[in-house]
């Protein structure tokens, strides 16, 4: 090993445990914060109560995470307002995989999958977008790190990708 090479890599990849993930529809977003659900009022923001995120996607579209345990309240709580409100909640826990993205090269590393200027991306907001060809959702977490949401079928590939263009940053190529 000579003196060129990094000891350390520009940029970590970390799969993150599962979590339960509620894809929420609903047209009233003050109905449902009047039933004590306080959701993002504009599309990319998020809003973080302790461990649980609810990240707005669309006009009226919501994406709900929550540590894996709290998944049943989550849905019991959901259920109950379905009955009350024209909503819809549906759980794609199993549907994807969160990957931790940090290190100072992050931003590098996601720019040879994503055509967004990330870097604009203010911390603690998210959006949906691709990373080559594959719909994601990426969350800045921090200035040097995102979180990566990906369709569990398409991780592979991700990740695959991810780990090249890791191993190129960490090279200088």
């Amino acid at each position: 090993m000579n003196d060129m090479t990094l000891q350390r890599p520009a940029v970590t990849v970390t799969e993150l445990p599962p979590a339960t993930r509620i894809s929420l529809r609903a047209a009233d977003r003050a109905a449902l914060a009047a039933h004590g659900l306080a959701l993002p009022d504009r599309i990319g923001a998020r809003i973080v109560e302790g461990e649980r995120s609810v990240l707005r996607l669309g006009p009226d579209e919501w994406l709900v995470e929550a540590p894996e345990e709290q998944g049943a309240a989550l849905k019991a709580r959901l259920a109950g307002l379905e009955t009350r409100l024209p909503l819809s909640a549906v759980e794609v826990s199993d549907r994807e995989i969160t990957l931790s993205l940090a290190g100072p090269a992050v931003l590098d590393l996601l720019a040879t999958g994503c055509p967004l200027d990330l870097a604009r991306l203010p911390v603690g907001t998210g959006t949906r977008t691709i990373f080559d060809t594959v719909q994601v959702v990426l969350t800045r977490e921090a200035e040097d790190r995102f979180h990566l949401t990906v369709w569990r079928s398409f991780a592979p590939h991700v990740r695959a990708l991810l780990d090249l263009a890791g191993r190129e940053l960490a090279a200088g190529l």
